[in-house]
């Protein structure tokens, strides 16, 4: 049975579930996640970055750039990832040994060509998984001493109890934060889905914060827009038509403010949005138990990550409801301005129509001083017809053909003045 024509994306969408599998990882390991902020202009300078990291250790790279890719380097293996605004570049060197974070992934990497990747910094973690016990208050206290400076800890088993994540949410003196799982009994696939959940929860909580500096900076001039816009609409109640265009004047300067407040920060605030919900699948993800007393990864983000997004959402909330009222408030200004004017225009249109009246009145006269012009002169024009043919000795008084000449040719003019008249106001469309 032959199909038929595929989709041109169908192969596309369908791989789409498959892209980007984490890398297995079998304890002990260490690993390295560093999160670039770049644009995507940056993938081509990336991707010849990666070709070169792959000629320094004999490892053929395509020359097509792409948005993945996974390789083994022998010391390392790397796993790179292309995202909207970032790059994600995760370093794993297997079987490491010795205390954990004494010798992390990134230094088996050249330290030159790390200097060099495009972008700015917004996250360095490293993750450790080892096999020991962790779960006991003694336990607990030694690894805080050994791997996070005797700081508080967060952490829980996580994985039905395969193994026990923890970490103090810091950046060490290096510029990293920690993050230590201690394995259980975790299968490699298992522990690749857990270690990069766990590095999705920390880096896309900082990409998530990006937007909360924007929140506290918005929120001033928020209340300074809502200010003017609520003192716009206490002028604009008892507003005449005198102020009506200076009001409309501030009010279309304010709501083209805020629609330009909501152009620059519509995207930050949405991402944020987007990476807080990954954060929290990522959690759920975890199937997280209580270790010992230690506060577990939720908990530590209910209290610390949320209260920021609902910031952010306040924020972004604020400045929609602001760009709704304001949008409201230049309608129904625009509505009094349009009935001022329409009434405006009545008043013109009556103004208009009592000189039109005048200058038909003005017109009936001026025609009737025009009948009796016109006739006077056509009946001196027969009274000396009249007189010469008198004295050419025709029988003719010309006083009598004179008066009698003078309704019939008044009578003439008239009927001729009229249709003239009606004439050019029928051409001229106009009122009779």
């Amino acid at each position: 049975m032959s199909l038929p024509a595929s989709h041109p994306l169908r192969d596309e969408l369908h791989d789409e579930v498959h892209a980007r599998p984490p890398l297995p990882l079998v304890s002990p390991c260490r690993v390295t996640c560093l999160a670039l902020l770049s644009g995507s202009e940056s993938r081509n300078d990336e991707w010849r970055m990666l070709r070169e990291l792959g000629s320094t250790f004999g490892v053929q790279i395509d020359e097509t750039p792409a948005g993945y890719l996974a390789a083994d380097f022998g010391a390392f293996r790397l796993k790179w990832e292309r995202h909207t605004e970032f790059s994600r570049y995760v370093f794993v060197v297997d079987g490491a040994q010795g205390t954990p974070f004494s010798s992390p992934a990134i230094e088996a990497v050249p330290k030159d060509w790390v200097g060099r990747l495009p972008g700015r910094t917004l996250y360095a973690g490293h993750v450790e998984i080892v096999g020991t016990r962790a779960c006991d208050e003694v336990d607990l206290a030694r690894l805080s001493k050994e791997s996070f400076g005797d700081r508080p800890l967060v952490g829980s088993e996580v994985a039905d109890g395969a193994a026990t994540v923890l970490t103090d949410f810091r950046i060490d003196a290096k510029g990293f934060s920690r993050t230590l799982v201690v394995d259980g009994r975790l299968k490699p696939a298992q522990a690749g889905r857990l270690g990069q959940a766990l590095l999705e929860v920390d880096m896309y909580r900082m990409l998530a914060l990006l937007a909360f500096p924007v929140a506290r900076e918005l929120s001033p001039v928020l209340s300074r827009n809502e200010q003017e816009l609520a003192q716009i609409a206490k002028e604009l109640v008892k507003a005449d038509s005198a102020i009506e265009p200076e009001l409309l004047d501030r009010l279309t300067s304010l709501q083209a403010e805020i629609e330009r407040l909501e152009a620059d920060h519509r995207y930050r605030f949405s991402a944020a949005s987007a990476y807080f919900d990954i954060v929290q699948s990522r959690l759920v993800q975890l199937r997280e138990q209580r270790c010992g007393s230690l506060q577990t990864w939720q908990e530590f983000m209910e209290r610390r990550l949320a209260p920021a997004m609902n910031t952010c959402d306040a924020a972004m909330t604020r400045l929609e409801s602001l760009s709704q009222h304001a949008t409201r408030a230049t309608q129904l200004l625009s509505t009094r301005i349009g009935i001022t004017r329409e009434s405006q225009n009545q008043q013109l249109l009556e103004s208009m129509n009592q000189r039109a009246a005048a200058q038909l009145r003005l017109q009936a006269t001026v025609e009737g001083l025009s009948v009796a012009a016109i006739t006077y002169y056509i009946i001196g024009l027969i009274k000396i017809l009249a007189e010469g043919l008198a004295e050419s000795g025709w029988p003719i008084d010309a006083g009598i053909a004179t008066a009698i000449s003078i309704p019939v040719v008044a009578g003439i003019v008239f009927v001729a003045v009229r249709k003239v008249r009606r004439s050019v106001t029928r051409q001229t469309g106009g009122i009779e």
